[in-house]
């Protein structure tokens, strides 16, 4: 069986409460926390991710589609919620990656992430890539 992971870092994750969890929660199942290659950056009103090859990494949490059958429909309204599609011509707010996520058991999975696509300039990095920490 097919299995298909979703890795979020910011108002998805489920400690933060936001209202937009609430639909992670319906179409997939928490798995743990996790962490993947990046850079996390403050961009006021949400945190923002840029992928890296360095040793950095932003901490996150990882969720598996509960029923594949509504993958396609689950991503779509993630897809629009993270700003990937852009109809006013502008440059997509994010885009949707598959990539590496490390689990805390040391395990290592492929799953769809969420990197921010525009210029990142005079925003302040958050050194423990982890949103939580920058907020208390």
């Amino acid at each position: 069986m097919k299995l298909e992971y979703l890795f979020v870092y910011g108002s998805l994750r489920k400690a933060l409460g936001h209202p937009a969890h609430e639909f992670v929660q319906k179409y997939y199942d928490y798995i743990g926390e996790a962490k993947t290659k990046g850079i996390l950056y403050n961009l006021s009103d949400f945190p923002a991710a840029i992928q890296t090859e360095e040793e950095k990494y932003i901490v996150g949490e990882l969720y598996k589609i509960k029923n594949l059958d509504e993958l396609s429909f689950a991503m779509a309204q993630i897809d629009d919620y993270e700003g990937i599609l852009d109809e006013d011509g502008n440059i997509p707010l994010y885009k949707k990656v598959k990539g590496d996520v490390l689990l805390k058991n040391g395990d290592t999975t492929k799953a769809w992430i969420y990197f921010y696509n525009r210029l990142i300039e005079n925003h302040n990095v958050i050194e423990s890539g982890d949103i939580l920490d920058f907020q208390n």
